[in-house]
């Protein structure tokens, strides 16, 4: 066949091209712009700034200081020694800052250690990658396809209403290899009745989600072992927090030897303290095909020394006993935050709190007058939230003084009390 002569043709129905099946910049900006363009206009964007200790910032243009809560280091890794010592030895070691060429071809092999050790830890073939996105993104086609299972044949995806956004933006992508739907938030009926209509189905969620909660991961391993489904979780807000050598929420559940009908996709740039992503195969034999047909982890630049070296140093961490201890604190610092605001999120075994205000314009209100106060907890709305469930997100860490802890709520009840904000579960 001439490839010359091959060309794509839209799907149709009644002659009209299917489009908006899964995307829709034109509404999504249309809706969603005017609130970031308030949050731009009340100095929320675009900040510059230095940081001075503690994830205490400076702001560039004016010296004004505060205390960053939108942190998603939530054990505080990004500053601890080891980490920065990883990053410095690595550079001495490599004398190179990049070999800028695909891993795929060629690579360092200190990502060879780094993939070793993080196997060993976490009971599974880990795969690392230059983000999250990346690691998704060269996942999810692939599951679709089928290529990530020992049949070979196409899944039904079926993806969580509420998973994250990365993952949605490859919805398209997969809906060229296999029907995609959107389940309501952990519907576990839902889903199983999926399972009852199509031989084979995958399921897409987060462990732990951006705005709080986790999956019924029990269950959906109850609906692996009845059906074989196949389970995708993104465990970027878990990593690390939880197990007792960091595997996150998801993991933790699971037996010794991960199902290879689950891949877990997770951020090592939040918890975990560094940079980039990782993909946690229960069948290792999947991964040439994973590295050669998996989009942006074959044809992108794979991390740089000093990341790679950042990594390892995490490790390091998570091979010691300060992993649990660092745990122990961001659990006290979310019981003392717990018992000072109530939110949906309250005794959630997880570090995300978020105080509801309903309107867009009160959140970033909120928001604002908190900067002012010394506290950047970052207002959230359409699309990170449904329209008309805005809110405040705070991100709790271990190294979080309980004293500032203490005075970022009473200046959030101040702020409340003051402009008589309708928040729903924020105590009196």
């Amino acid at each position: 066949m001439d490839l010359s002569t091959v060309y794509y043709v839209m799907p149709q129905t009644d002659g009209q091209p299917l489009i908006h099946r899964f995307r829709n910049n034109a509404k999504a900006v249309e809706v969603g712009n005017p609130a970031w363009q308030a949050a731009a206009d009340n100095g929320l964007l675009d900040n510059s700034v230095r940081y001075v200790g503690n994830d205490l910032l400076e702001r560039q243009n004016d010296g004004h200081r505060f205390i960053n809560m939108i942190s998603c280091s939530y054990l505080g890794l990004h500053s601890h020694p080891w980490v920065l010592e990883g990053a410095r030895a690595a550079i001495d070691s490599e004398q190179t800052f990049a070999l800028s060429a695909s891993r795929l071809r060629i690579r360092f092999s200190i990502i060879d250690e780094l993939e070793a050790g993080l196997s060993e830890l976490w009971r599974a073939h880990c795969v690392t990658a230059i983000s999250t996105a990346v690691a998704s993104s060269a996942v999810l086609p692939l599951m679709s396809s089928g290529h990530l299972t020992d049949d070979g044949e196409p899944r039904v995806m079926v993806f969580d209403k509420f998973s994250h956004f990365s993952l949605n933006y490859i919805k398209p992508i997969c809906a060229d290899e296999a029907p995609v739907y959107t389940c309501p938030h952990n519907d576990l009926d839902y889903l199983e009745d999926m399972c009852k209509k199509h031989k084979r189905v995958a399921y897409v969620a987060d462990g732990a989600y951006s705005l709080g909660g986790v999956a019924p991961v029990k269950e959906l391993m109850e609906l692996q072992d009845r059906y074989g489904l196949l389970l995708f979780f993104d465990e970027a807000h878990s990593l690390s927090m939880y197990g007792e050598n960091g595997e996150g929420i998801v993991r933790a559940m699971m037996p010794e030897r991960l199902n290879p009908l689950t891949i877990i996709v997770a951020s090592l740039g939040k918890a975990y303290g560094a940079s980039g992503g990782v993909i946690m195969l229960g069948n290792e034999k999947h991964h040439d095909i994973l590295m050669r047909f998996g989009g942006p982890l074959a044809w992108s630049k794979p991390a740089n020394a000093p990341t790679i070296g950042a990594c390892l140093g995490s490790m390091r961490v998570h091979n010691s006993p300060e992993l649990g201890q660092l745990q122990q604190q961001l659990r006290q610092n979310a019981a003392l935050f717990d018992s000072l605001i109530s939110t949906p999120q309250a005794g959630l075994d997880t570090p995300i709190r978020l105080i509801r205000t309903g309107e867009d314009d009160k959140a970033i209100g909120l928001s604002r007058q908190l900067l002012e106060r010394g506290f950047y907890a970052s207002a959230v709305f359409f699309p990170v939230t449904p329209r008309g469930e805005a809110g405040l997100r705070i991100m709790l860490r271990a190294d979080n003084d309980p004293d500032d802890i203490r005075r970022l709520c009473e200046a959030v009840r101040e702020l409340v009390d003051v402009k008589s904000l309708e928040l729903v579960g924020v105590s009196a």
